[in-house]
């Protein structure tokens, strides 16, 4: 059971699922999405959020191994690991979800208005019968008993009288339902910080003073003012904004959290950059630090600030916000960077409060058996960050502590595959794959399409000329019906997919919406499910080559989405119905690296009855690990190291494979070899790349020859034997990171120094330590150090980000404080460096060329998909996790691991696969054998077949082969042609392109 339909929850229930686990996906709304399908963009790739979600949502609702239980809430849970039984409330709806088809005429029958709506924060109303968002899954309508005529005074009835399904029952009573589960993953997400508590700031008093979450709303295109942003008390355009981080975080005033909130910095950037692409206006952001720790964010602040202008008011914060009651403008009083007082007038103020544990949290712990830490979230542990105090249960996403949408994404896997454990025994048996309905046979039939033409909020909506590109469609030849959609991505636009199929007899159906990079599964599963060959749909892009590049351009945009509509059904008309080709799969996995990361992963699988090949160069198992001498929890790395390197080695589901490197890993999904440098090979389903990283070894300062200078983890060997003896220490950081040389943020290194100068402290309260810092990026709890740091006496000496390191001459560290304005001598008798880490790029390279996979600008591997993909490659089959993919702490590393092997599980699971139908097909009529293709080809999927009569024919593996099309330009015969992009589907494209164009020549 999964208890939190956000996408914690969701990937959670998708991971589990396709390993063909029965799941209950239980969320206490009408509606599953949480928190991220309110969200307008997500950073740091600016995706909208709607658009990436809504096909997880989608996935969710129809996979036939999930039971999606909205509008129940868990009451009750007995009996232990492997044998639950939770008694679960079905709350009475009132409307009958198996009836209700989501048409919203009750909605407009409804006479109860003006109840502040829920999912818009309280910006807009709702009626008292209503449908939480436009994208809702699943879209049925919900009564709220406490504002229905009906249900309180006996009178009314009007939904029910225009409810042509009859689907209204006002006699609806709550129900308990008793379910038996093995284990049970906690993904109650979170809220926010209510921002009353901030008197100081005016919230709730000046009308133009907003949260960041409702701002988010205002920004939306499904918003209350779809995506126009306007000033609250006026309904203008705003020309100046200010954001103000840490509303409701790192303060102990009285009602705030002590804790940071580790999204809010990137959020503020991710909404002024996106307010800047509405209108020319000032935006600044006042920020105590700035922590953009993660991968590729602090790029995304140099974006926000040189590219689009933002100010970024650095060490700031602001003591209060007034309004002038006249003009409603505010008034903000900061310092600026030459220490002046200052006072600037903003037509609005946005507040990124932080994040808190749901309401009811207490009660929902106490419920399940499970302890909360003292801020008042899920308590684990660094070693255990999956596990909850109550065997059985785990926990992922917010509920857990702070943090971003790819961090909840990675753990939910990772809780997965944990809960898995407890369902996978001798005795499992999968569930049930899904059966669809007979495809139709289309072969010499005459093409009728059917056409949907997406809104997509304002994405689309707000640019093209939706119904008059939809009337257009119904203009062009061989097409049947045509309807324009909201959101084609949403369920109800889906079933009316699968549904008029049937009704109007389709063979063809063609979606004019946003990308096929993420949205055409869910288009050609509607078709499948409508008893359509899903190759049989086409897609237009009129969002990403269309509205969004000519956003200014409405009549040009319009027509040219009416030829990129017209080319899409000429394609359509000669598609043809493709299968894909049955791959057996191996059933085993590879893990390359046996640091912490590699070890977690490689347990997680071997836990569920898989066999695992562990990969470690070096002698010894550990990693870098091995040079850690602290703790964590009150337990040592080292202790918890060596425990983890006993259970891998006596595991006999898990061979070790020391001393020796990979040599080349060829092969596909399901089915690779993995061969070794000592000249062994194995079979292997998966493959992960844990391969680590590597500390930056610094040159500056002199280290290593002048004996006053070290690393960090010199600094802790020390600190930990006893042989320590600074008393005028300075800490440097970012050495190594945040440079000219390396742009990123190594995330761990102010933590660490911090642990370090808190130790020296205790140890001898008269030393005199000082941390030289551009920012200090203590995330999350780890802002507790920081406390205890300043408690201790530890001083703080922040330099600009654009300065060089601070100097050094052997004896004085000579550094620019910027809360000072001058230059400080500090002298010194021990300096340690805050060594970033480096990505170890050449070991990299060479295993990326073997699978095929990309490295970041910064060294690191880059995954499929930055939010929701963060531990999947683009190549199917490979995997990544541990600072291999970024630098990242101890328990972020671990709850990766887990990730990564829950998404390989979902692979070595199966006993096949089907390969992609759309694939490269050599003509043997044609084919002469000359080995062009081959050469060409990126992915080793062709070869040449000596034939019975002599001479070679070119064989395409359709395991192996990306569908790319090299081989087919390549060709000088023609004898290679692309399934579902013959030579001829691609020239009707071009014909219609140039026969008929719209509004030009």
């Amino acid at each position: 059971m999964v208890i939190g339909g956000g996408i914690a929850g969701i990937q959670a229930s998708l991971d589990l699922a396709d390993r063909g686990i029965h799941v209950y996906l239980v969320e206490k709304d009408p509606t599953i999405g949480g928190v991220m399908c309110r969200l307008d963009k997500t950073f740091p790739t600016n995706d909208c959020s709607a658009c990436i979600l809504s096909p997880k949502m989608a996935d969710c609702a129809g996979h036939p191994n999930i039971d999606v239980l909205t509008y129940h809430e868990v009451q009750k849970v007995e009996g232990e690991a492997g044998d639950f039984k939770v008694t679960v409330l079905k709350k009475a709806r009132y409307v009958n979800p198996k009836e209700c088809t989501g048409c919203g005429d009750c909605l407009a029958k409804c006479p109860v208005k003006n109840i502040p709506d829920k999912y818009e924060f309280g910006l807009t109303n709702r009626k008292a019968i209503y449908i939480p968002h436009a994208q809702a899954v699943p879209r049925v309508a919900i009564i709220d008993k406490d504002y229905c005529n009906m249900i309180k005074k006996g009178k009314c009835g009007l939904c029910a009288k225009n409810c042509g399904k009859g689907a209204i029952h006002y006699d609806d009573k709550d129900e308990l339902i008793t379910l038996e589960v093995g284990s049970i993953i906690a993904a109650p997400g979170f809220a926010v910080w209510n921002a009353a508590n901030a008197s100081e700031y005016g919230y709730g008093r000046f009308q133009n003073v907003v949260t960041a979450i409702e701002y988010e709303r205002i920004m939306c295109a499904s918003g209350p003012h779809r995506g126009h942003i306007v000033v609250p008390s006026s309904g203008e355009d705003p020309k100046k904004i200010a954001y103000i981080q840490c509303c409701g975080s790192r303060s102990e005033k009285k009602g705030w959290k002590k804790y940071c909130s580790s999204v809010c910095c990137m959020y503020a950037t991710k909404q002024a950059m996106i307010t800047k692409e509405h209108g020319d206006l000032q935006e600044d952001i006042f920020f105590m630090d700035i922590r953009s720790y993660g991968k590729e964010f602090e790029a995304y602040i140099h974006r926000g600030e040189n590219e689009y202008g933002i100010k970024m008011h650095r060490g700031a914060r602001v003591s209060n916000v007034e309004e002038d009651p006249v003009t409603k403008k505010l008034t903000i009083s900061y310092t600026d960077d030459e220490n002046n007082g200052v006072s600037e007038e903003f037509d609005m103020v946005v507040l990124s409060v932080g994040l808190v544990p749901p309401e009811g949290a207490q009660e929902f712990a106490d419920m399940l058996g499970i302890e909360l830490n003292e801020y008042g979230f899920c308590k684990t542990t660094v070693y255990h960050p999956l596990e909850t105090t109550r065997k059985g249960v785990f926990v992922t996403g917010a509920f857990a502590a702070p943090k971003d949408i790819p961090t909840s994404v990675a753990e939910a896997c990772g809780a997965s595959a944990k809960a898995g454990a407890y369902i996978v025994d001798e005795n499992f048996e999968p569930c049930a794959p899904k059966i669809y309905p007979p495809e139709k046979d289309v072969e010499g039939k005459e093409p009728r399409v059917g056409v949907w033409v997406c809104h997509c909020g304002i994405n689309i909506g707000s640019v093209v000329d939706v119904p008059a590109v939809t009337e257009y469609a119904k203009t062009l030849p061989h097409v049947v019906m045509a309807s324009e959609s909201q959101y084609a991505c949403a369920q109800d636009c889906l079933e009316s997919i699968s549904n008029a199929i049937k009704e109007h007899d389709l063979n063809r159906v063609v979606v004019a919406s946003c990308t096929p990079r993420t949205h055409e599964p869910l288009f050609r599963e509607a078709c499948r499910n409508g008893g359509l060959n899903k190759y049989l749909c086409n897609m237009a892009n009129i969002r990403d080559q269309c509205s969004w590049i000519h956003m200014h351009e409405h009549e040009a945009a319009t027509n040219k989405a009416k030829d990129l509509l017209r080319m899409a059904i000429a394609k359509a008309c000669l598609l043809e119905p493709l299968v894909g080709a049955e791959i057996p799969v191996t059933n085993a996995a590879a893990v390359i690296g046996g640091g912490i990361t590699g070890m977690t992963a490689a347990l997680d699988i071997a836990a569920q009855g898989y066999p695992v090949h562990l990969v470690e160069r070096e002698n010894e198992l550990g990693g870098f690990a091995r040079n850690f001498r602290h703790k964590e929890d009150g337990v040592a790395v080292q202790d918890f190291l060596t425990e983890t390197i006993q259970k891998v080695e006596s595991n006999k589901l898990i061979t070790v494979h020391k001393g020796v490197t990979v040599k080349d890993i060829p092969g596909y999904v399901g089915n690779f070899k993995l061969q070794l440098s000592d000249g062994a090979e194995y079979p292997v389903g998966v493959v992960l790349f844990a391969v680590g990283a590597t500390p930056y070894e610094p040159t500056e300062y002199n280290n290593g020859k002048d004996p006053k200078v070290m690393t960090q983890t010199v600094a802790e060997k020390k600190i930990e034997d006893g042989s320590f003896n600074g008393q005028d220490v300075a800490f440097i950081q970012c050495v190594g990171s945040r440079s000219k040389d390396v742009a990123y943020c190594s995330r761990v290194c102010c933590a660490a120094s911090l642990r370090e100068a808190i130790q020296i402290k205790m140890k001898n309260p008269m030393a005199n330590v000082t941390v030289i810092h551009k920012d200090i990026r203590t995330y999350a709890f780890r802002e507790e150090l920081y406390y205890r740091a300043c408690q201790l006496g530890v001083k703080f000496l922040r330099y600009p980000v654009d300065d060089e390191l601070p100097a050094y001459d052997g004896n004085v560290v000579k550094a620019y404080d910027a809360t000072l304005g001058a230059e400080v001598e500090i002298p010194v008798d021990t300096v340690i460096l805050a060594a970033g880490i480096a990505p170890d790029r050449e070991n990299k390279e060479n295993l990326a060329k073997m699978v095929k996979v990309p490295i970041s600008k910064d060294g690191f591997y880059f995954e499929a998909h930055q939010k929701l993909r963060p531990v999947d490659f683009a190549t199917e089959g490979v995997y990544v996790a541990g600072t291999a993919h970024w630098p990242k702490f101890m328990d972020e590393c671990i709850a990766q691991a887990s990730g990564a092997a829950s998404r390989m599980l979902t692979v070595i699971s199966k006993d096949k696969l089907i390969s992609e139908g759309i694939t490269a097909v050599a003509n043997p009529d044609r084919c002469d054998g000359c080995g062009v293709c081959v050469g060409c080809c990126d992915y080793n999927a062709i070869t040449l077949v000596e034939q019975p009569n002599g001479g070679f024919k070119s064989n395409v593996n359709p395991g192996l082969c990306k569908g790319c099309g090299c081989c087919v330009a390549s060709c000088p015969a023609s004898a290679m042609e692309q399934r579902g992009f013959r030579n001829k589907q691609i020239i009707a494209e071009i014909d219609a392109c140039l026969d008929y164009p719209v509004g030009g020549e």
